[in-house]
């Protein structure tokens, strides 16, 4: 699957979410022509859910204005915390060739009303009333008291490539203007919405209490090799926590070796859940360890005209410690929102909130920011178990594999466990897509030419640092990782297709022991002329090697070496010869690497 049709299967459910009763974004598919144009408002409602964090149908459907006496306006959105004001101009485009290739025309952008519909006009040029959701933005504008302080901005989802960013200003009345073109559409909406990365909150706003208090927070500074660091500890309450992580999730999570969804698991969550559930006093405050955020710059207030409430704002969060707590908060969140418990549970009820605010200045040098975040995470999560695979989740070259083989394949590595949950639970994305990361690391040992590492390794074992960084350790084989990847696809195919038969289990009859043990020996061997293969042929190769392999395992039962898993033996009663074959122990074996980079598959 394209990236392409990632994105349609990603339109297709959106507009499902719409009500019945809105019927154009059920059309027949056999319609293609009203099927292109549901998916083409499915596109600006795509922009708003991961821009501006509209989660629902309900939510976003009034920002979307495309249709007839539009003023060239298809979306829009007011944020009132930056004081922005953005339109929309979306060309959808309802194949993968035009949707990566065609531009805008310049007549469609000189067809936005942007002056007119600022300045309160309800017509077009022409005396034409604009559509009720136009005017409707118009009322809207008119309403904000202090409209004087709000820019505007352009967002055009086309491509534009031939028109210069100064051309684009004076088509749009001079505002600025952001393009999101076919690359920028597949890695700034695609990709997150089906990680659940999406809306990333610059600023958070938590209210704290400042009630029975006599010291609400400790602040001190920190030195370390890379920088200062402020640190900021306070209790907040466990509303405020279960809020943020319920509209956040991963994208609050970037830093944190766990994903969102794996933190469903273990036994930790249901005793967080009890002391929030079953005590109406402040134990949590006692029992539980905390969260630790880390914030780019931190403010807090506490006279901000609220008796008893202070307010604190971290920029740029991210959650890298306690993530365990705060899932378990904002599941309880949900269960309040669905009236399965009381939102009472969470009265006066807080948890203690470590802020960790970096001088960002000093940072930016040479990846210090990263390096630091990289040995807080590794530091503060010692106190936790966490597996050696989420340990490595955070490293760069993880996050470049990911990046790499999105890019070039449209497939998802998976760093985190469960870090696309959210794509196979909204059914964006079949699980095929995909790449399981211990798999990627034993596809990595296969084309080193070490079969028998990548079969016979355990998983703790292939994670500790010293291994892992051995076989990852060039983002640039990206592409042979890839194609090992799909080879095994093949191979597991293949072998499904002797599923059923009795008689010849995983093909033996036909291909020996291949793929029943010999999977990544021939990967391994199909690796060795790794130049000549490409997206369209790896089936081929497969194979051609399959057919020679029996001659293979002919050749290495009669050597010699191989004597500890092929003997003959003979019945002391009948004096009959029987043949003793341990291909298991061969294909995990230390005879078989050699033999794989010896043997020549003609």
């Amino acid at each position: 699957m394209t990236k392409y049709n990632t994105l349609l299967n990603i339109l297709d459910v959106i507009r499902k979410e719409a009500p019945e009763n809105h019927k154009f974004y059920h059309p027949l598919e056999s319609n293609q022509i009203d099927l292109d144009k549901a998916r083409s408002r499915a596109f600006i409602h795509l922009f708003l859910k991961v821009k501006f964090g509209l989660l629902t149908f309900d939510e976003r459907k009034d920002f979307v204005t495309d249709g007839t006496d539009d003023g060239g306006i298809d979306g829009y959105f007011i944020d009132i915390d930056n004081k922005k004001i953005y339109f929309i101009q979306s060309k959808f485009r309802s194949n993968q060739g035009n949707f990566e290739s065609k531009e805008i025309k310049y007549e469609e952008l000189l067809n936005m009303d942007i002056d007119r519909i600022t300045e309160g006009k309800n017509t077009h040029e022409n005396g034409k009333v604009y559509n009720s959701k136009v005017l409707k933005l118009i009322s809207k504008i008119t309403e904000i008291p202090d409209i004087a302080r709000f820019k505007y901005e352009i967002i055009i989802l086309a491509n534009t490539k031939d028109v210069g960013n100064n051309k684009l200003k004076k088509l749009t009345d001079g505002n600025p203007v952001q393009e999101y073109n076919f690359e920028k559409v597949y890695n700034e909406l695609v990709f997150p919405v089906i990680t659940g990365t999406y809306f990333d909150q610059k600023e958070l706003t938590i209210e704290i209490n400042l009630n029975n208090k006599t010291s609400e927070e400790i602040s001190y500074s920190v030195e370390t090799e890379f920088s200062d660091c402020q640190i900021t500890a306070l209790f907040v309450p466990t509303i405020e926590i279960a809020k943020t992580l319920h509209k956040y999730k991963n994208a609050i999570l970037k830093f944190n070796p766990r994903s969102y969804l794996e933190m469903s698991s273990g036994s930790v969550n249901s005793e967080i859940a009890k002391t929030i559930l079953n005590k109406s006093t402040n134990e949590f405050a006692l029992f539980n360890n905390g969260i630790t955020m880390l914030s780019d710059d931190t403010d807090l207030n506490k006279k901000i005209a609220k008796v008893g409430v202070g307010q604190l704002i971290v920029t740029n969060p991210q959650i890298i410690n306690g993530g365990q707590t705060a899932y378990t908060l904002s599941r309880i969140y949900e269960d309040t929102l669905t009236n399965k418990v009381s939102p009472d549970v969470f009265n006066n009820k807080e948890v203690l909130l470590k802020v960790i605010t970096f001088n960002v200045n000093d940072l930016d040098i040479d990846g210090n920011k990263l390096k630091l975040i990289e040995a807080i995470s590794k530091a503060t999560n010692q106190q936790t178990e966490v597996s050696e695979a989420d340990r490595r989740s955070n490293d760069k070259i993880q996050i470049d594999l990911q990046n790499l083989i999105f890019n070039k394949f449209g497939l998802f590595y998976q760093r985190k466990a469960g870090e696309f949950g959210e794509g196979l639970k909204n059914k964006y994305i079949d699980r095929k897509l995909i790449i399981d990361r211990e798999t990627l690391l034993r596809i990595g040992l296969s084309c080193e030419g070490k079969p028998t590492e990548a079969r016979r390794t355990g998983g703790k074992t292939l994670f500790k640092k010293s291994n892992f960084d051995k076989v990852l350790n060039d983002s640039k084989k990206y592409i042979e990782y890839v194609y090992g990847y799909l080879l095994l696809g093949e191979l597991n195919r293949i072998q499904g297709t002797f599923s059923q038969d009795k008689n010849n289990k995983d093909g033996i009859i036909n291909y020996g022991y291949a793929l029943r043990y010999g999977k990544f020996a021939v990967i391994a061997s199909i690796m060795k002329n790794k130049s000549a293969l490409n997206e369209n042929n790896l089936l081929e190769h497969v194979e051609r090697h399959l057919e020679l392999w029996l001659e293979f395992e002919d050749q290495i039962i009669k050597d010699p070496s191989n004597s500890s898993y092929f003997r003959e033996l003979e019945d002391l009663e009948t004096g009959k010869i029987r043949q003793v074959l341990n291909f298991d122990g061969y294909y995990k074996g230390n005879s078989l690497n050699k033999q794989i980079a010896a043997y020549t598959f003609k």
